[in-house]
C-alpha cells in the first residue's frame, strides 16, 4: 500500500469528491504506515467537514494524549472530544457540509440522504465519543473519576445497543426488499435500497463502525470478575466473548475507518490479552493462529507500519522465538523514528525478551532509557533498571537506583507503583545482592506470565539460579517460583509440590502478600487439566478467591481465577 505522502498527494488530488467515510479510512491507514503527523494533519484540515472527520481528529488526538499521558494533550484530547460530541447532538451543525459534499459528486437518488445514515453515524461517533472520555477519565485514577467514567460508559452502551440493534433490523429490511425486487422485477439493481433510502452498502459500513464499539464492549465486560463488575456498578451484564470477537471481526472487515482500529484490538487481544490474563488456561499458544493468519493477511496493506511489526514481534515472542522477536522490535524501533511512544512500547519488550534470555545488561539499557524518557511510570521502569543491573552484576549500581524509586513514586493507587516501591525497600535494606536481584527478575517474569515464553535450557538456567538463593524471608517465594518453572518444563508432580510449598509458607507471607494465593491459583489450574483431580483444583480456586484480600495484583489474579472457573463450566455444565 502507498506510504503516507503519496496518500497524502491523492487525498489533495480527490478531496473534493472523496466520500468522508474514505477520506476518514484513508486517514487511519495513513497513522497505521507510521503517518501520524500526516494523518493529523489530514483530520485536522477536514474536522468540519462532516461528523465523521471531525472524530477523526477527535480520534488522534486521544490516541497522542494516551500514549504520552502528558496532562496538557489529555485536556486537549478531551475538549476535542466534547467538541465532537457536541457537533453530533446538535440537528443543524455539519449537516449542510455533507449535503454540499454529496451535491458536489452528482449523487445518484440510490445513495442514502442524510436523514438516515448521518443520524445513525452521529449516535456512534457520540458513544464513541463517552467512552474514549471515560478511558481519559480512568487514567486519573481517583474514585470520583472511576464513578464518572463507569456512568459515562453506560450511557455509551445504551447507545451502542440501539443502533446496533436498528442497523440489524434496516439490513433485514433491505435485504427482503431485494428479495422481492428480484421476484417482481426484471431491471437490475446494482444497489438496492429500503423504503428509508438506505443502500446495503452504508448499512454495512455503519454496521462495521457500530461493532467495534459493541464488540469491544462485550469483549472487555466478558473478562472482568463479577465482584468488580458490583463494585464500579459498570454495566451490570455478563458479556460475551465470542460475540465480542465476531463483532470486532466484522468491523475489521468493513469498509469504516475503524477497521483497521478493529484489526489492532484483534492483535492486542490474541498476543497480549490471552496470554497475560491466561484466558485459555494452560493453552499459552492460543490466539497464535488467528494472530499470524491477520498478520499475513495485513502486510501488504501495512508493509512499513511499527505497529503491524510490533505485534509480529509479539507473536514470535509467545512462540519463544525470542532471536526473531527482538529482531522485529528492533525493526519496529526504527520505522517509528517520529513517534515516540512507540517506540518505547518496543523497547519495554525488547527489554522483556532481553530478561527472557536472561541478557541482563540488555534489559538494564532498555529499561534505563525509558526511566530516562518516559512519562508513563518512572517508578517501574526504575525498580526494572535497579533489578536487572543488579542481575547483571553491579549491585552498587543498582543500590542506588532502588533509592531513586521511592522518589519517583507518584501515583500511590496504582498497584504496579506500589508493588515497585515495596520491592525496592525490602531489596535497599537487606543489601541487594546478585542472588536476589535475578530472584526479582524471574519474579516479575513470573507476575507477568513471561515464563511460558523462556527456552527449556533458560528455564533450567532459572531453577539452578533459584536454588542458589538461601533467604526464610523469600523461602515462600522460591518455592512459587520453582514451581511455575516446574510446570512449563511439564513437571507436574515437582510443580504441585513446589505449589504447596509455597503456599504453606507463613513466614514469609507479610513481605510477599501474594504468595499463597497464587500459588492455590497454580495448583487449582495444574490439578483441573486431569478429570480425576477437577474438584480438588476447583476448590483449590474457589480457596484463591475467597480466603485471601489486601494483597499484590489481587485483581489480576481475580482474572485469570474468574477465567479459569468459567472454562470449567463450558467443560463441565453447571
Amino acid at each position: 500500500m502507498a506510504g503516507p505522502e503519496q496518500i497524502q498527494q491523492q487525498v489533495d488530488e480527490s478531496s473534493q469528491s472523496i466520500d468522508d467515510a474514505e477520506l476518514a479510512l484513508q486517514g487511519i491507514n495513513m497513522l497505521l504506515n507510521n503517518g501520524f503527523r500526516e494523518s493529523d494533519e489530514l483530520f485536522k484540515k477536514y474536522r468540519n467537514h462532516s461528523p465523521l472527520m471531525s472524530f477523526g481528529a477527535s480520534f488522534v488526538s486521544f490516541l497522542n494524549a494516551m500514549m504520552t499521558f502528558e496532562e496538557e494533550k489529555m485536556h486537549t484530547a478531551c475538549e476535542d472530544l466534547k467538541t465532537t460530541e457536541k457537533l453530533c447532538e446538535s440537528d443543524e451543525a455539519g449537516v449542510i457540509e455533507t449535503i454540499k459534499n454529496k451535491l458536489k459528486r452528482n449523487v445518484d437518488s440510490q445513495k442514502p440522504p442524510p436523514s438516515v445514515i448521518d443520524r445513525l453515524q452521529r449516535q456512534i461517533i457520540v458513544a464513541d465519543c463517552q467512552v474514549y472520555l471515560a478511558v481519559l477519565s480512568f487514567v486519573k485514577q481517583e474514585v470520583s473519576a472511576y464513578i464518572k467514567g463507569g456512568w459515562i460508559l453506560r450511557r455509551a452502551w445504551k447507545i451502542y445497543n440501539k443502533c446496533y440493534s436498528d442497523i440489524g433490523v434496516l439490513q433485514e429490511s433491505c435485504q427482503k426488499k431485494t428479495s422481492q425486487e428480484s421476484l417482481t422485477s426484471d431491471r437490475a439493481n446494482d444497489n438496492s435500497v429500503t423504503n428509508e433510502g438506505v443502500s446495503a452498502e452504508s448499512l454495512s459500513r455503519l454496521k462495521g463502525s457500530v461493532s467495534f464499539g459493541y464488540g469491544l464492549f462485550h469483549l472487555c465486560i466478558s473478562m472482568v470478575p463479577p465482584h468488580l463488575l458490583k463494585i464500579i456498578n459498570l454495566l451490570g451484564f455478563p458479556g460475551d466473548r465470542l460475540q465480542g470477537l465476531s463483532c470486532l471481526i466484522y468491523a475489521s472487515e468493513s469498509k469504516d475507518m475503524k477497521a483497521p482500529l478493529a484489526t489492532l484490538a484483534l492483535l492486542w487481544y490474541h498476543t497480549v490479552v490471552r496470554p497475560f490474563f491466561a484466558l485459555d488456561g494452560t493453552d499459552t499458544q492460543a490466539g497464535l493462529a488467528e494472530a499470524k493468519e491477520i498478520l499475513q493477511k495485513k502486510e501488504t496493506v501495512y508493509p512499513n507500519s511499527s505497529l503491524f511489526m510490533f505485534f509480529k514481534g509479539r507473536v514470535q515472542r509467545l512462540e519463544c522465538q525470542i532471536n526473531s522477536a527482538l529482531t522485529s522490535f528492533h525493526d519496529a524501533l526504527e520505522l517509528a523514528t517520529d513517534q515516540r511512544e512507540i517506540q518505547h512500547v518496543c523497547l519495554y519488550e525488547i527489554g522483556w525478551c532481553s530478561m527472557i534470555e536472561m541478557n541482563f545488561k540488555d534489559a538494564y539499557e532498555s529499561f534505563e532509557r525509558l526511566k530516562n524518557e518516559s512519562r508513563w511510570s518512572q517508578c517501574y521502569y526504575a525498580y526494572l533498571t535497579a533489578v536487572c543491573q543488579g542481575a547483571s552484576g553491579d549491585v552498587e549500581g543498582a543500590e542506588s537506583v532502588f533509592k531513586e524509586v521511592q522518589k519517583l513514586f507518584k501515583k500511590k493507587k496504582n498497584q504496579i507503583e506500589q508493588f515497585s516501591l515495596k520491592r525496592a525497600e525490602m531489596l535497599r535494606k537487606q543489601p541487594p545482592s546478585k542472588e536476589l536481584c535475578i530472584l526479582a527478575a524471574i519474579e516479575v517474569l513470573y507476575l507477568w506470565k513471561a515464563l511460558p515464553n523462556c527456552s527449556s535450557s533458560k528455564l533450567q538456567h532459572m531453577s539452578q539460579a533459584l536454588q542458589e538463593v538461601d533467604d526464610t524471608l523469600h523461602v515462600g517465594l522460591k518455592h512459587l517460583l520453582l514451581g511455575a518453572i516446574h510446570k512449563c518444563l511439564g513437571n507436574s508432580k515437582d510443580a504441585i509440590q513446589a505449589f504447596h510449598l509455597a503456599a504453606s509458607n507463613e513466614l514469609g507471607r507479610q513481605n510477599n502478600t501474594y504468595v499463597q494465593p497464587y500459588a492455590c491459583y497454580e495448583l487449582g489450574c495444574i490439578l483441573l487439566d486431569n478429570p480425576e483431580t477437577t474438584g480438588k483444583g476447583r476448590a483449590f480456586l474457589l480457596q484463591a478467591k475467597e480466603e485471601f484480600a489486601g494483597y499484590d495484583f489481587e485483581n489480576r489474579l481475580h482474572v485469570r481465577i474468574h477465567a479459569a472457573l468459567a472454562s470449567l463450566k463450558e467443560v463441565v455444565p453447571q
